[in-house]
């Protein structure tokens, strides 16, 4: 069996590839090196607590977007 151009692959349909394919260990670690060159994500320091979470607006957007992202997907 051959196995898809993983670095071909945009994130999306390689994160299906390894959610269906758990055993794949070439793809995981392909998966997490993707995702850390390409960092989206926001780094904050830990919450004390959830009112602190009004301190982080750009968070909080992104929280909102990807929640919209995933119910038009769905």
């Amino acid at each position: 069996m051959t196995k898809p151009d993983f670095k071909a692959m945009n994130l999306r349909d390689l994160r299906k590839y390894i959610l269906s394919h758990r055993e794949d260990n070439e793809a995981f670690y392909t998966f997490v090196d993707r995702v850390d060159t390409e960092k989206k994500w926001i780094n904050n320091p830990p919450l004390d607590s959830i009112e602190d979470m009004d301190n982080y607006p750009d968070f909080l957007d992104k929280i909102k977007k990807d929640q919209n992202r995933k119910v038009s997907e769905n």
